[in-house]
């Protein structure tokens, strides 16, 4: 079964790579707007899995340039994903809010819906 998992994680990241979208032409002032509503989030994902592909996707169709991090690369991120998150999925948006709470986004389309109306330019 893994093996099958991973030879369909390199299908998924090769065609990711030969269709990846376009960014968009932005200038400094909107790339510095988005730069500065995104300074306090970060993507815990899995390099291919389809639904943080999916949410990655949007982000550079959108300009959106966020901290990514992979939870397989650090045993630190899985757990502070689980044990501050609530679960081990991903993709997951930590949004740090300017009062301090922090929110946990989970589902793909609710994260791409998230920073298609809050984010982008």
């Amino acid at each position: 079964m893994s093996v099958i998992r991973w030879l369909l994680g390199r299908i998924i990241l090769f065609f990711n790579f030969i269709f990846s979208p376009k960014s968009p032409k932005l200038t400094p002032e909107q790339q510095a707007n988005i730069n500065e509503k995104t300074q306090n989030m970060s993507l815990y994902q899995l390099p291919a899995c389809p639904f943080c592909v999916k949410v990655r996707r949007e982000m550079k169709r959108q300009g959106i340039s966020l901290e990514l991090r992979n939870i397989n690369q650090s045993e630190q991120l899985k757990q502070e994903l689980i044990e501050q998150g609530g679960k081990r999925t991903v993709p997951c948006l930590r949004i740090e809010h300017s009062a301090g709470n922090v929110e946990w986004m989970y589902e793909s389309s609710d994260i791409v819906d998230y920073l298609k109306k809050n984010i982008a330019a």
